[in-house]
């Protein structure tokens, strides 16, 4: 064997074992992605109280001054004595001027209620309720993948797009929920 036979053979074994181990080498590292599949956001809902407050008129009654509404029952009954001595004479006008300050009475108790009750004033409030604000926050991502054809899912902070990268044949996750 000559000598430049000799070193192509060196050469070529050498240049073979080379690409074979290359070759091995990709094959051992596996995929650099995964390729993700579904993106599903995780939601959690945030219910937040606040104090909802409005004007409201509100009537009321004014304190009463006679509760005993005396101050009707005599007027009416001083104006049903005088109407009832008008009618009738001699015992008959005495009758008709007691039965006229009675009944003047009884109407002039009954008016005064009425005037009371009737007498209020208007004013505002301040009313006041909570209300719930429900709205929803976006927590984490549930991610379906595929690494070397198996399936996989895991739980992400943010959104990974189309792949996630691998390493070691393991997921690089940054920012995981697992």
């Amino acid at each position: 064997m000559n000598k430049s036979m000799l070193v192509g053979a060196v050469l070529g074994a050498v240049g073979v074992t080379a690409g074979g181990a290359v070759a091995t080498y990709n094959f051992v590292t596996g995929p650099e992605f995964a390729e993700v599949v579904a993106v599903t956001p995780v939601k959690q809902t945030i219910e937040t109280p606040r104090e909802v407050c409005k004007e409201v008129a509100v009537t009321r009654q004014k304190p009463v001054q006679d509760q005993h509404k005396i101050a009707g029952t005599a007027i009416g009954a001083v104006v049903g004595g005088l109407l009832g001595s008008q009618v009738g004479g001699g015992s008959g006008k005495k009758i008709a001027t007691v039965a006229g300050a009675v009944g003047g009475g009884y109407a002039g108790n009954k008016v005064q209620g009425n005037m009371q009750a009737n007498d209020t004033y208007t004013t505002t409030e301040t009313r006041c309720s909570t209300v719930i604000d429900t709205s929803e926050k976006v927590v984490g991502y549930d991610v379906s993948y595929q690494l070397d054809g198996k399936p996989g899912q895991v739980r992400m902070a943010r959104d990974p797009g189309s792949q996630i990268p691998v390493k070691d044949g393991q997921l690089v996750l940054t920012e995981s929920f697992q």
